[in-house]
């Protein structure tokens, strides 16, 4: 380890904080009214040196905060448009849903229990079968259609506080019931022209031992 070099003064302390000369013994001595003398009676300024900034080094919280709090994550990806996952002839599904991740399903209801509904394309799969559906019209069944009514807030006073409130169900309006049954009347009379067609909508999806799902082919 090397020693320490002390440190050379011109003006050595008697105490801590009183130095030996004083402050006009030290401007001459250190020389500062020749310096004065050379630049016509004033000290030379030097212009300051341009250092390039340094980046900080951010120091970690000493604390953290009790609850994990999310952070978006930044999105590089490119919007691009959905692409329909099938092609159908009778009608532009761009004019019943803008939304292109929805598309129109039915079972028939009176088949398998699967009402007319919006469902994602995502959970959908493409089957080689095809069902001339040029009868159905489907020229209700937008957006608007199957969008739900806003439900009305009530407020709670000391009796419903205590007393327990019956929740009222969803009643299908008999104008949608209506709609269904037109709907069903139209795609029965397709699905008859397709041998077999009836019974395998309306039987359960099961696999059996060996059968790999990603090889099927509907």
């Amino acid at each position: 380890m090397a020693p320490k070099t002390q440190r050379v003064t011109r003006n050595p302390e008697l105490i801590r904080g009183v130095g030996k000369y004083s402050r006009s013994q030290m401007y001459h001595k250190r020389g500062l009214w020749a310096i004065k003398a050379k630049n016509g009676g004033k000290f030379p300024i030097h212009e300051k040196k341009s250092v390039a900034a340094e980046p900080v080094a951010v120091k970690a919280p000493k604390f953290y905060p009790a609850d994990d709090v999310k952070k978006p994550l930044s999105n590089k990806r490119k919007h691009k448009p959905t692409k329909l996952r099938y092609q159908d002839t009778s009608n532009d599904p761009a004019k019943l849903f803008p939304n292109f991740y929805l598309i129109a399903a039915v079972g028939p209801f009176k088949i398998n229990g699967v009402p007319l509904r919006r469902v994602n394309q995502a959970y959908v799969v493409a089957t080689s079968t095809k069902v001339d559906i040029s009868g159905v019209n489907v020229e209700k069944f937008d957006d608007k259609y199957f969008a739900k009514q806003a439900e009305k807030k009530k407020k709670k006073g000391e009796t419903e506080f205590f007393e327990a409130e019956k929740e009222e169900k969803n009643v299908l309006p008999a104008e949608k019931k209506d709609d269904q049954k037109v709907v069903d009347a139209e795609l029965l009379k397709a699905i008859e022209c397709v041998p077999e067609l009836k019974l395998y909508l309306g039987a359960r999806f099961s696999l059996k031992a060996g059968m790999k799902p990603h090889e099927l082919v509907f």
